[in-house]
């Protein structure tokens, strides 16, 4: 197991997105460790991206992007999924979309028994790291996905993915 350093997430958020890719996520929640190779993500750039929640500014909710790289962004949607990020520093996150064989930010924080409790964890454990694994050379970028609000930044190419998946 060799735990990402911070240094892997003191970078722009796209470049982190991208990097992500073929990655472990790992969560330790009641002895049980728990986790899967990211295969999907959404880069969130920081305030002026309309479609980052940082766009509105420094609020309790989004503190933890503004501070140091390398934690957990973790925020409640529609009033039941938890949504999982890490932060990049200034504003910026990446949005974990998918796991190997759990598709949807909401499955995957159900099924890694993610919540509230996570946000602002760093990311070098105990509950939550991630874990070095592959560098994949097969992924693409699309449109992000929900964020319509946004404007023309919904339609920016932040989102990455495996080629052939959606």
């Amino acid at each position: 197991m060799r735990v990402l350093p911070p240094s892997f997430y003191a970078r722009p958020a796209l470049q982190v997105a991208r990097a992500l890719m073929g990655q472990r996520l790992m969560v330790r929640r009641g002895g049980v460790v728990r986790g899967g190779r990211i295969v999907e993500t959404e880069a969130y750039l920081g305030p002026h991206d309309l479609a980052s929640h940082s766009s509105k500014g420094r609020t309790a909710r989004t503190e933890v992007m503004f501070g140091p790289p390398g934690h957990a962004y973790v925020y409640l949607v529609y009033g039941m999924h938890h949504c999982f990020n890490v932060t990049c520093g200034r504003g910026a996150a990446v949005l974990i979309r998918g796991l190997e064989q759990v598709v949807g930010p909401g499955r995957l924080t159900r099924e890694l028994g993610l919540d509230l409790s996570f946000n602002a964890q760093c990311l070098l454990g105990p509950r939550v790291w991630l874990e070095a694994d592959e560098r994949w050379h097969d992924v693409v970028r699309g449109p992000r996905i929900g964020v319509e609000y946004a404007g023309a930044w919904a339609q920016k190419h932040y989102r990455f993915f495996r080629a052939g998946r959606r």
